[in-house]
């Protein structure tokens, strides 16, 4: 195990500050690249969609989705346990421009201020009284074996939620075979559209962009967009469906109907 301290973890600002999401990423790409390592393991809904990433790399494999649900959790000695209950003016603390937005748009009279770090500093700080509420990634408390009281948010995931994506060199062909026994066929055709949608957006780090993808019953794939403003005051919406080997085709199709709508408006209009 090769531990990587990257430049996102050592920054306690906004991720903005250090050009996005990518700063989990360099550190570790300048590992596999150089030899240092020869597997490398990201949570997807932290690899930028307007990147490219690296030639010689490969996502040999994505695991199987964990709940991508958002959870809102409160103070333990708080007998709130809803958005709903929270008071005009309560403090809700997360790292997302996504999850402020539909947050906002809930809920305007919240107030939604920036929250950083591991999980276990953003739960001490709520329990400080710092905070009257968080919102986490249910997958990530669930791997930590974190079991708290909390309410599951109806709002839309952000593209990759849920999914750790596995990476090594291309050239490596051994590797890349023994890793791609990992792969979740399923997972890989959502994430295919999810993030063919983030790309054909062009969102920076600071976009407010939704999207999850899912195969129904009948065997399709469905994929859901949205781009909001950051207070969550205006958004546009998109849905469609393709057979599941089609999910770059139908991730192109969404963000194009999204673009149509005026996402580009509200993208461009927020800063970097």
């Amino acid at each position: 195990m090769v531990g990587i301290q990257t430049a996102g973890d050592r920054h306690r600002g906004h991720l903005g500050e250090l050009g996005g999401k990518g700063a989990f990423l360099r550190e570790i790409d300048r590992a596999l690249l150089a030899g240092r390592a020869d597997v490398a393991v990201h949570c997807l809904k932290d690899v930028p969609g307007d990147v490219p990433r690296p030639d010689e790399l490969v996502f040999a494999a994505y695991a199987e989705r964990d709940d991508a649900a958002d959870v809102m959790l409160f103070p333990a000695v708080s007998k709130i346990r809803c958005l709903a209950d929270l008071a005009p003016g309560a403090r809700v603390g997360t790292s997302a421009v996504r999850r402020r937005a539909q947050i906002l748009r809930l809920r305007p009279d919240l107030q939604v201020e920036y929250l950083r770090g591991n999980v276990d500093s953003r739960l001490a700080r709520l329990d400080s009284g710092e905070f009257d509420a968080i919102v986490l990634a249910r997958a990530g408390l669930t791997r930590l074996g974190i079991d708290r009281p909390g309410e599951t948010l109806d709002i839309l995931p952000a593209v990759g939620s849920g999914v750790l994506a596995v990476e090594c060199r291309r050239a490596d062909a051994d590797v890349v075979d023994l890793v791609r026994l990992l792969d979740h066929d399923k997972t890989r055709r959502c994430v295919s559209a999810e993030r063919a949608m983030l790309h054909g957006l062009q969102g920076h780090c600071n976009s407010p962009i939704a999207g999850n993808a899912r195969i129904d019953r009948n065997g399709r794939l469905t994929l859901r967009g949205m781009v909001f403003t950051q207070d969550g005051s205006q958004f546009v919406h998109a849905q469609d469906s393709a057979p599941p080997d089609k999910g770059g085709d139908l991730g192109a199709r969404v963000a194009a109907d999204l673009l149509h709508k005026g996402a580009r408006t509200l993208i461009d209009g927020i800063p970097h």
